[in-house]
């Protein structure tokens, strides 16, 4: 044996060639055998007619097309891997939540043929139920809505209305998305549904004033129960109850879940309990919610839960609902040319969007901005893409302090905001986007100490330009807005030129957050600011709150550092 392996080595020392020939042969011989075994099992497919019965075993979940949505592509599940579904996908029975674990979109098809197969299968998850007419005045689906003008797509929308609890999910003009629970409008014909989604090319989102339409088929009752109402407080009862809150039924065996399901049902923001009484209704000037009880009066046990509290005849407990209030909705472009141009001026980080947001709620009309942001007009701020002089918006967002760029205004709302707050919230958006946040090594290099050096001297420098310069301003603290929102937004209103009407007002108390709001759940878990930081700080805050006070204005708020 030693001489055979002895011949070998001498025959290739002197034919390398044929050496390095021969473990090609031999590698390339190994890589096709094991090829041939990942095939040799189920073939993968897209878009399969196999029926449930082909699945091998209890493990292999039936991969044929699901009719969740129009126009998805096909996907195949990998066993163990997981995915971010919406509460449509529950299902209380093992079968077929095997069957939606595995096909999460449908197969392309034609509109007409898309629309037909989902209603063939009742039992889907979401299902299309048709082309429906829309009307801005008075939506078809009145729940929650958001646009997104770039990136909409059906599983997008129909995801964010399951997670709220509702029933539809509508798409309208490619980009719109609108949740309900009941669809009130006649049907339209199919091809009036004819825009793609704005995320998806190969998937239609409705048309002009034209709404696709999905039912969500919640498997679990509890998803659309109180745990995604907001409880509002106790309040003494209204005088004229029956007009304040016009709707109401008798439940002996009451509890919060079926109160707030009753009034979501009927399509009202606001569920009152009174004892085994359950009011429905809107926020007016009969009911505010403004002066709040205290929660004891409020507290008698539920007949059908002894756990839970619901009020008693003379005092209620409130909770607002999913549905959302449509009566602060419709936003559109002024109908004459402005007669003035007012600003909405603000350090970076002060709030400016959220801001615009309540504005335009309590105005009806849109805003502007001195600068253009894309992501800003793909959420459903139209008035972005206007120039700014082209009297179309109430008013105009801008961060400029120049005295040129200052004194082209009329008039002024200054938003002011703690500048500790400010810098970190401008921090956080130049590094990670509108609702985003800045990453641990942004805080902790060198941008942070460089940011604050640059900005924090402009946060006082910016409010001295507008004090100094600007014609009729009106200051509104951030925090103030946060605080009294109702009188706040109110002042605000009055300086545009606008007859502020409260039950609208009202109704903009129960929309306040809009889609521009930062999560609070990331938070840092150290002070970033060092003590040369704070000390600068404060002598920028002492500068601004003797500016306030020399033209007559109330300083800064008592929540700023310590001065």
């Amino acid at each position: 044996m030693a001489k055979l392996l002895l011949k070998l080595q001498r025959y290739f020392r002197r034919r390398p060639v044929r050496f390095f020939t021969l473990l090609a042969l031999y590698l390339a011989a190994g890589s096709l055998v094991f090829l041939h075994s990942g095939f040799s099992g189920e073939p993968t497919v897209t878009g399969s007619q196999r029926g449930p019965g082909a699945a091998e075993g209890p493990g292999l979940p039936y991969l044929g097309v699901m009719q969740l949505s129009r126009g998805f592509k096909a996907s195949v599940t990998v066993p163990g891997a997981t995915r971010r579904h919406g509460p449509w996908f529950k299902s209380a029975s093992k079968e077929p939540a095997e069957r939606s674990k595995a096909g999460d979109y449908g197969g392309t098809r034609g509109r007409a043929g898309r629309g037909r197969g989902g209603r063939e299968k009742e039992e889907d998850r979401a299902r299309y139920i048709g082309c429906y007419v829309d009307n801005t005045r008075q939506r078809t689906l009145r729940g929650v809505s958001f646009f997104d003008y770039k990136k909409m797509t059906v599983f997008r929308c129909q995801d964010n209305c399951a997670e709220r609890g509702y029933l539809y999910a509508g798409l309208e003009f490619g980009a719109e998305c609108y949740c309900g629970h009941k669809v009130q409008a006649p049907n339209a014909s199919e091809t009036e549904c004819n825009m793609v989604c704005k995320g998806e090319r190969t998937n239609i989102c409705g048309g002009v004033n034209r709404l696709s339409i999905y039912r969500l088929e919640l498997a679990q009752e509890s998803a659309r129960r109180y745990g995604s109402a907001i409880f509002r407080g106790c309040f003494h009862r209204p005088d004229n109850i029956s007009i304040a809150l016009p709707v109401s039924q008798v439940m002996l065996n009451m509890s919060v879940d079926k109160c707030v399901d009753f009034c979501t049902e009927k399509e009202y923001p606001l569920s009152a309990l009174a004892g085994t009484s359950c009011l429905c209704g809107f926020p007016t000037t009969l009911f505010t919610l403004h002066e709040r009880e205290d929660e004891q009066l409020c507290a008698q046990k539920c007949t059908g839960e002894e756990f839970e509290s619901c009020g008693t005849a003379e005092y209620l407990l409130v909770y607002q609902t999913q549905v959302q209030d449509n009566r602060c909705m419709d936003r559109r472009f002024l109908p004459t040319r402005a007669k003035q141009l007012v600003a909405l001026a603000s350090f970076p980080g002060a709030g400016n969007t959220w801001a615009r947001h309540l504005i335009e709620l309590a105005t009806g009309f849109y805003t502007g901005s001195y600068y253009f942001d894309g992501s800003l007009y793909n959420k459903g701020f139209k008035g972005e893409r206007d120039h700014w002089r082209s009297g179309r918006t109430i008013c105009i967002k801008t961060h400029e302090s120049g005295q040129k760029e200052i004194e082209s205004f009329d008039a002024a709302i200054l938003l002011i905001r703690n500048p500790y707050k400010a810098l970190m919230a401008e921090f956080n958006r130049k590094y990670g986007g509108h609702i985003g946040f800045a990453s641990h090594a942004h805080w902790t290099g060198k941008e942070w100490p460089e940011f604050v050096a640059n900005y924090a001297p402009w946060w006082a420098t910016h409010t001295l330009d507008w004090l100094r310069y600007g014609k009729k301003v009106l200051v509104v603290h951030f925090e103030d807005l946060k605080r009294e929102l109702f009188v706040q937004l109110q002042r605000m209103v009055e300086l545009l030129g606008i007859a502020a009407c409260q039950d609208r007002l009202l109704c903009v108390e129960g929309q306040k957050d809009g889609n521009f709001k930062r999560s609070g759940l990331r938070k840092l878990e150290y002070d970033p600011y060092t003590p040369d930081m704070r000390k600068a700080i404060s002598g920028y805050i002492k500068t601004v709150d003797t500016a306030l006070r020399l033209r007559n204005l109330s300083g800064v708020p008592d929540d700023y550092y310590p001065r």
